[in-house]
């Protein structure tokens, strides 16, 4: 989750995976590129990117994906006007878990645990608007099981906790790109003009952490993390930021980006709210007109 720089704060406690997140102080704004990591009947892994609009945000809004295990993994941004590879000493403070939180190798592994008693979390030193960033994760492993609320959902193509694997949002003036592995999933463009709120004057942090929500988050806390698994880890590493002057400033997705993205949506994605006329039967959202995804 995101604290702005102003009087609004947003509470401290919100389950999440790995998200993204903005909240403007003139209107709650929430985008997110969510990885669930999770094993069921069908030993599925599911993403979910969101954009989320709302005047009275909550818990169940700004949490786009529970599960039960190991849950709540975010990483929250407003995207970065810093430089080059990061370290985590340099870039990045553990901000609670009583040890449970730990920088390795000399700053350029940082993992979060999680067991029964407390799970851990860190934010960054600074404060960024706009840029691109870049952070491989290695998501926990484990059996998990919950329900989903998202704006879109997608089936990842891989293992998420197999091995580290590089998301990344690029966020400048004109649109938001979520990625994975380099390939798009989804493209959010600035339809200040409709109407649609776009996030671009409120500097943020980046906050992650790892925690458990199972007495809410999984259909209504019916189902429990398997605590003889514990302690959960997830590992971080390889962050990178652009700076402010490189060309994702003026960035869009070309021609041969555009196919990758919509070979994502036609193979991968299981779920579109631009597409459910059932939730919004007065009418789709202004920005389901211009935005791919």
């Amino acid at each position: 989750m995101i604290e702005p720089r102003s009087s609004q704060l947003y509470p401290a406690h919100h389950s999440c995976k790995l998200t993204f997140h903005t909240f403007p102080p003139s209107d709650f704004f929430h985008f997110t590129a969510t990885i669930n990591s999770y094993s069921d009947a069908h030993s599925s892994h599911q993403l979910n990117s969101n954009l989320l609009q709302s005047h009275k945000p909550n818990c169940e809004m700004a949490c786009s994906t529970y599960s039960s295990m190991v849950s709540r993994l975010f990483i929250i941004s407003t995207l970065l006007v810093a430089a080059l590879a990061g370290n985590f000493y340099q870039d990045f403070d553990i901000t609670w878990g009583d040890g449970r939180g730990k920088m390795l190798s000399n700053g350029q592994l940082l993992t979060l645990s999680l067991d029964k008693a407390s799970g851990s979390g860190f934010q960054s030193k600074k404060e960024y608007l706009f840029g691109k960033i870049d952070m491989q994760l290695k998501l926990v492993p484990g059996n998990s099981a919950g329900t989903v609320t998202a704006y879109y959902q997608f089936y990842l193509w891989f293992d998420p906790t197999a091995d580290f694997h590089t998301y990344s949002i690029l966020w400048n003036p004109q649109r938001i790109i979520f990625s994975v592995d380099g390939t798009p999933i989804r493209e959010f463009k600035n339809s200040e003009s409709l109407g649609v709120p776009f996030p671009k004057n409120q500097p943020m942090r980046i906050y992650s952490s790892l925690w458990n929500a199972d007495d809410w988050a999984t259909r209504g806390g019916l189902v429990k993390t398997d605590w003889t698994h514990a302690p959960f880890t997830a590992s971080y590493r390889n962050f990178a930021s652009a700076s402010k002057n490189n060309a994702w400033y003026t960035q869009q997705l070309d021609s041969t980006s555009q196919g990758r993205m919509k070979w994502v949506q036609k193979n991968y994605m299981i779920y579109n709210y631009c597409a459910d006329t059932k939730r919004f039967p007065q009418g789709l959202p202004p920005e389901c007109a211009t935005t791919n995804l």
